[in-house]
C-alpha cells in the first residue's frame, strides 16, 4: 500500500486529479444539514474537496489539514472562483485552532480515520478527543457529518477491518446516525484508471482495474451525522 502521508505532502496535485473523478457531495451533506448561510468548518480538508463544494453557499469555511500542500491546492481552488469567504489552517483534529461554538457545522472526509483505526496505539482517545473537539467548537444546534471509506473496487459495503471497531464506536458509542452511499471514481479511460487507481491504492487494486476494465471503479462511503444536544 502506497505512503499517504508522502503522498499528501509531496504528490497532492496528483492526489486532487484522483478524487476530482468522484461525485461532488454537497447535496448528501445539504441532506442532513442544510449549509447555506452557515459558518463551516472542514477538518482534513485535503485539497478542498468539500470545502469547495460547500464555500459557494455558506457563510464561511475554515479548512484545516496536517498537510501544507494540499491546502495550498485548497486555497487556490477557492480563490480561482472568486470566494473571499475562506480561511485554510494546518492544524490537529485534536486540538483545534478555534474558538468554542464558533461554527454551525463540521464535516470531514476521509481523515478522522487515519488517527482512529485499530492500527494506531490509543485510538479510541484520540477519536474522543477529536468529537470533543468538535463538539466544542460546534454552537448549538450545529452539525458534525462525518465520511469514511467503505470499501474501493466494490459494489457493496466491506470496509477495512482495521476500521471496523472506529465505526462501531461512532455509532454506539457516540450516537451517530449512520448510512451508506456509493462513490465511484469515474475515469477518462483504462489507461488513467489503471495509473490512478495504482498510485493511491497500490498495484493489486491496479490489477483489478486492467482485469475488470473498470473505467468507471466502484467504492462505497459511509457517512455518520450527529446534532449533538449540548456541546461540550
Amino acid at each position: 500500500m502506497p505512503d499517504h502521508a508522502t503522498i499528501y505532502s509531496e504528490q497532492a496535485a496528483k492526489y486532487d486529479l484522483l478524487i476530482s473523478k468522484q461525485p461532488v457531495l454537497d447535496d448528501i451533506i445539504g441532506r442532513i444539514k442544510a449549509f447555506d448561510g452557515l459558518d463551516v468548518v472542514d477538518l482534513g480538508a485535503g485539497t478542498g474537496r468539500l470545502a469547495a463544494a460547500l464555500a459557494a453557499r455558506a457563510k464561511s469555511v475554515v479548512a484545516l489539514d496536517a498537510s501544507r500542500a494540499m491546502l495550498d491546492i485548497a486555497a487556490g481552488k477557492l480563490a480561482s472562483v472568486g470566494l473571499a469567504n475562506w480561511s485554510v489552517g494546518v492544524a490537529d483534529h485534536r486540538k483545534l485552532p478555534l474558538d468554542s461554538q464558533s461554527a454551525d457545522l463540521i464535516v470531514s472526509g476521509w481523515s478522522i480515520s487515519y488517527s482512529a483505526n485499530a492500527g494506531v496505539s490509543e485510538w479510541e482517545r484520540n477519536l474522543r478527543e477529536i468529537i470533543g473537539e468538535m463538539k466544542r467548537v460546534l454552537r448549538p444546534g450545529g452539525t458534525i457529518v462525518i465520511l469514511e471509506t467503505l470499501g474501493t473496487g466494490t459494489e457493496v459495503p466491506d470496509p477495512p477491518e482495521f476500521l471496523r471497531a472506529y465505526y462501531a464506536a461512532l455509532t454506539d458509542l457516540y450516537g451517530f446516525s449512520h448510512r451508506w452511499i456509493r462513490t465511484d471514481y469515474e475515469f477518462e479511460h483504462i489507461g488513467q484508471a489503471e495509473e490512478l487507481a495504482g498510485f493511491f491504492f497500490g498495484d493489486e487494486m491496479a490489477e483489478r482495474v486492467l482485469a475488470n476494465n473498470w473505467v468507471r471503479l466502484p467504492e462505497c462511503a459511509g457517512v455518520w451525522w450527529l446534532h449533538p444536544k449540548c456541546t461540550e
